[in-house]
């Protein structure tokens, strides 16, 4: 597995723990984050804002079904559940598309679709 896989899997497995000092080490200092049509945040002290979403609870369940790397890009689709604290479930698939430098995260874009 490349170095660049590597940290993307690294990532996903501290969101699973929700290990925030984890996730944070997989970034660059000027990482920038991408929800398109939700938000879009530069810096990891941003990005540390935004790992659990407002109105949930929990751990989030994430499968990776796919990893694809070309350059210093890595492609993941899968599937995510997240708790809301309502009580309901949030259901999705992701693709999201990470922008690699020496070995980190640059730039994150999360590509998100509710299923179910």
């Amino acid at each position: 597995m490349s170095a660049n896989k590597a940290t993307v899997e690294e990532y996903m497995e501290a969101f699973r723990r929700g290990d925030h000092a984890r996730i944070l080490a997989c970034l660059t200092d000027d990482v920038e984050w991408e929800i398109p049509g939700h938000f879009r945040i530069r810096g990891k002290e941003a990005f540390d804002g935004h790992i659990e979403g407002e109105g949930f609870v929990g751990l989030p369940d994430i499968a990776v079904s796919r990893l694809t790397e070309e350059a210093d890009v890595v492609i993941a689709e899968g599937t995510v559940r997240a708790q809301r604290a309502d009580g309901g479930a949030l259901d999705l698939a992701f693709c999201d598309v990470f922008e690699m430098r020496s070995g980190r995260i640059r730039r994150l874009v999360s590509y998100l679709v509710q299923v179910g």
